[in-house]
């Protein structure tokens, strides 16, 4: 049987189907985009330009609807078989060597922690501590949903896994104590994104492989970003609530809060041991991973006791699903990455940005504004494995801190998944609530606004970052 994910990604594919007059004049710009690119391709090999093939490339398997892993080898190989002298057997050697890091391995137990997190009761645990205790506050539903997706996301380490997980409890509770739907799915749908910021994320592991860095520094880095978008995403739900005077729940008991407190101990205790053990350097990010599985499975199968051992099977087969996904991308970036360090493409970059005389505050614009653009079109791994690689060396010459630059991505990257046309958040909540896609996207548009705003502090408050580096 699908997941409730699964289900709400069939529906995406549904909903993007073209259809309608508008669709012929989408048909007739990609077919010319394509015939554009299809004379790129052409015209390198005529020129010998490797650099001009392998984009050139790479966008005319992207229009022609190839996935965008299988875009990445295609480009790749393609531009080492005509423009290079590489054999291609050497080819799986440098995959392999490329995925044969210790900070990767985090990523298929993180994935799993987050299924077996999702399943084993811990959302439910969250929703009821944090209703307890800001419930009663105007919009305090929508808050004790926001800060229930943080406090998720500081254990899934995925956005629509988080969308699925809180909204599918929070957003029925909001409509039944009187809220407006379109306020429910907004925040929620909005909030959802705070799983790929909060530790552990794996957009993090992928740029910290991508570009040498530390993972463990990535995630504390990205613990004060993410607690500060949840107050702004709050802080916009309170004013809302306020000024359209929505019903407030009635105030819980102390005794009831204490309740819902130590319900919820267990849960609470899964990020405070892996993000702690990784900040007092106990153990790894990679480690860490491990232990979130193994604490996942005794909490949600001995205490908890809402994980049966039947659930496993499907638990590991989805585990494997997303894990291969993910590195057949990051395999195939790898070997873009290879193409692009011949050609000298991203050292090229830098020189030429540097020339220009471009300062570190305009550069950061520049980033925002092409990973916002970029995010409108593909999903987080493959945006970094793209370009990371492009932009960190640019960075590194106007003295940008790398950890700094990956928070920066990262957020823009939580936009990415609240804005169409591919904001998977924005279609996981249409399909938990039935709400056409375009209300959907209305409806968010005020935490989105937040969202943007912490950007622009992230971007250029360097310490909300790297404060916590400091100690």
């Amino acid at each position: 049987m699908p997941s409730i994910l699964e289900q709400q990604m069939e529906k995406v594919n549904q909903q993007t189907k073209p259809s309608g007059p508008g669709s012929i004049v989408s048909r007739v710009i990609s077919i010319t985009l394509i015939a554009f690119c299809a004379f790129g391709v052409i015209y390198s090999i005529g020129t010998g330009s490797m650099g001009l093939a392998v984009f050139a490339m790479l966008f005319l398997a992207l229009l022609l609807g190839l996935p965008i892993a299988v875009s990445l080898g295609i480009a790749s190989l393609f531009s080492i078989y005509f423009f290079t002298t590489d054999p291609l057997p050497n080819l799986a050697h440098k995959i392999f060597s490329g995925l044969n890091t210790f900070p990767l391995m985090a990523i298929p137990f993180f994935v799993l922690a987050g299924n077996i997190f999702t399943t084993g009761g811990v959302a439910k645990r969250l929703v009821k501590l944090t209703n307890a205790w800001v419930g009663h506050i105007p919009g305090g539903l929508s808050i004790a949903g926001i800060f229930a997706c943080a406090l998720f996301a500081a254990i899934s380490g995925s956005s629509p896994a988080t969308v699925v997980a809180i909204g599918g409890i929070m957003i029925p509770a909001m409509v039944n104590n009187g809220y407006d739907e379109k306020y429910a799915v907004g925040s929620i749908a909005t909030a959802g994104s705070l799983g790929i910021l909060i530790p552990p994320s794996i957009p993090m592991i992928v740029y910290g492989v991508t570009v040498d860095q530390s993972v463990g520094k990535l995630f504390i880095a990205g613990i004060i970003p993410g607690i500060m978008l949840a107050v702004l995403l709050s802080a916009v739900s309170f004013y809302i609530a306020r000024k359209n005077n929505f019903q407030r729940a009635q105030k819980t008991p102390m005794s009831e809060r204490i309740n819902a407190l130590k319900d919820s101990i267990w849960s609470l205790s899964l990020p405070i041991v892996v993000i702690g053990g990784i900040y007092t350097g106990v153990f790894t990010p990679t480690e860490s991973a491990a232990v979130a599985v193994v604490l996942g499975i005794i909490v949600g199968v001995f205490i908890h006791k809402d994980l049966k051992i039947k659930d496993f099977k499907a638990l590991l087969v989805g585990a494997s699903k997303t894990t291969s996904m993910l590195f057949f991308i990051i395999s195939m970036a790898m070997l873009f990455a290879h193409i692009l360090t011949l050609e000298r493409i991203p050292h090229s970059i830098a020189e030429l940005i540097v020339a220009w005389n471009v300062g570190p505050m305009m550069f950061l614009l520049i980033v925002n504004i092409l990973l916002f653009l970029a995010g409108q079109f593909m999903e987080p791994t493959a945006m970094i494995t793209i370009l990371a690689p492009i932009l960190y060396p640019v960075a590194m010459k106007l003295g940008i801190d790398p950890i700094h630059l990956g928070i920066v991505m990262v957020v823009n990257m939580e936009i990415g998944m609240i804005t169409p046309p591919v904001g998977l958040n924005l279609y996981v909540a249409s399909g938990l609530t039935g709400m056409p896609l375009l209300t959907v996207v209305k409806a968010a548009l005020p935490w989105v606004v937040a969202v943007i705003f912490g950007l622009i502090l992230v971007t250029y408050v360097p310490a909300i970052s790297l404060f916590l580096l400091s100690f």
